[in-house]
């Protein structure tokens, strides 16, 4: 529940502002462990929680990527985990983030271990995170463990980022070309093809297409809009069901090139988390059922999961993955069968993340080079076209004039 109170410090400096807590009695007593003496405290409504975007509380990865190197160099100086904490709420210009980071020092200075504190805020710390740093916590090298974490999260901050802006140049070429195909059809095709028409001359059966098509948009646009509206909201409901996203990822991996990226991206992540975890001691069933959560595809995900049950049933890492030939590359699956055979199996999953990187990378680099002559190409194709249909009877016309 999240409370809105209204305090004074012990210099007498009025605070207001918002705490999450399970009751009343426990958000007083996180109050009074900050030395604030309250003056009035009460449960926000739910109108507010209803009316505000989540998407706008999320706290970018990057951020949570500098927290994490921040806190391993406090740690690393023999600063206590509940000043660390302390510090960090008051210097971070991210007002969720440091809401966060003092609700998780007031559970720290409550006796409650940093694992646990940090599992409180799920949309913040993932599972892998909190596993992490629980693992650190029990070997006593939480510094080296916000240090591994903070590199985990650079490379995969990284490698999402450089997807991410691959794909939006082609999705703006492909949104200018629709907005450039839709004016010439609403606009200069039916002022070109009153002409024609006027004329009582013979159109070609191309250009009568055109025009038929252009007479569609002018006389019937407002529907084809509203039926893309209703797709766009029926596909927005169906991203937010598990069987809509099952569905989306498996279209989103058949599509050429576009398949091909992602699914090295999701492959370079599952190495990449399997080798930060085995490293740091997390058994190999944990790990994978950790990987499973956080590899950001339902298909991979499911695949994950069978993995594990594998596992458990008594079947090798490799001989589990191969049930999966079509999605997991037959290179993956016997490198980590070499690594278990030799021992080394965190060197290699770290030689395939390294290896996965470079991939999607290289792919990204080709997919750019390739798509932007070819948008180029097909949208002066298609503008070309449209005017050649039209303006050709027109030329004809003036011919026959003369």
């Amino acid at each position: 529940m999240l409370f809105k109170y209204k305090a004074v410090d012990d210099k007498g400096i009025e605070k207001i502002g918002e705490i999450d807590a399970p009751s009343q009695d426990l958000a007083i007593s996180g109050l009074q462990r900050r030395n604030l003496i309250i003056v009035s405290i009460k449960e926000e409504s739910k109108s507010k929680n209803f009316l505000s975007f989540s998407f706008f509380e999320k706290v970018p990865m990057k951020d949570i990527v500098i927290l994490s190197r921040q806190i391993s160099t406090l740690f690393g100086a023999q600063v206590s985990a509940l000043k660390a904490f302390t510090m960090l709420a008051t210097n971070t210009e991210n007002k969720i983030l440091s809401r966060k980071l003092t609700e998780i020092g007031d559970d720290i200075q409550a006796g409650i271990s940093i694992s646990g504190a940090l599992a409180k805020h799920p949309d913040v710390f993932s599972n892998f995170y909190v596993n992490m740093v629980k693992v650190g916590e029990e070997t006593g090298k939480l510094n080296e463990t916000f240090d591994h974490l903070a590199n985990y999260l650079n490379r995969q901050y990284s490698l999402t980022s450089k997807t991410k802006n691959a794909l939006i140049y082609p999705i703006f070429v492909i949104c200018t070309f629709f907005v450039v195909m839709g004016l010439m059809f609403v606009v200069v095709i039916p002022k070109l093809s009153a002409i024609i028409l006027d004329s009582g001359q013979e159109a070609p059966v191309y250009t009568k297409i055109v025009i038929a098509v252009s007479n569609f948009f002018v006389n019937y646009g407002f529907i084809f809009i509203i039926f893309m509206i209703l797709l766009g909201l029926w596909l927005w409901r169906l991203s937010k069901t598990e069987k809509g996203k099952t569905y989306l990822d498996k279209v989103r991996l058949s599509i050429p090139a576009v398949g091909n990226l992602y699914t090295k991206l999701y492959l370079s992540r599952i190495a990449d988390n399997m080798d930060t975890m085995l490293t740091s001691g997390i058994p190999i069933v944990r790990a994978i059922d950790i990987t499973s959560e956080v590899v950001g595809s339902r298909v991979y995900k499911e695949i994950l999961k069978d993995v594990a049950d594998g596992v458990k049933s008594g079947l090798s890492f490799s001989v589990a993955f191969e049930k999966h030939g079509e999605q997991v590359p037959g290179i993956l699956i016997q490198m980590i069968k070499v690594g278990e055979e030799t021992g080394s199996l965190g060197e290699i999953l770290k030689t395939l993340a390294d290896f996965y990187k470079k991939e999607v990378d290289d792919a990204i680099d080709t997919l750019v080079g390739l798509i932007e002559p070819i948008m180029i190409v097909v949208l002066g194709l298609g503008v070309g076209l449209l005017l050649v249909s039209i303006l050709m009877p027109i030329y004809n016309l003036a011919g026959n004039i003369q």
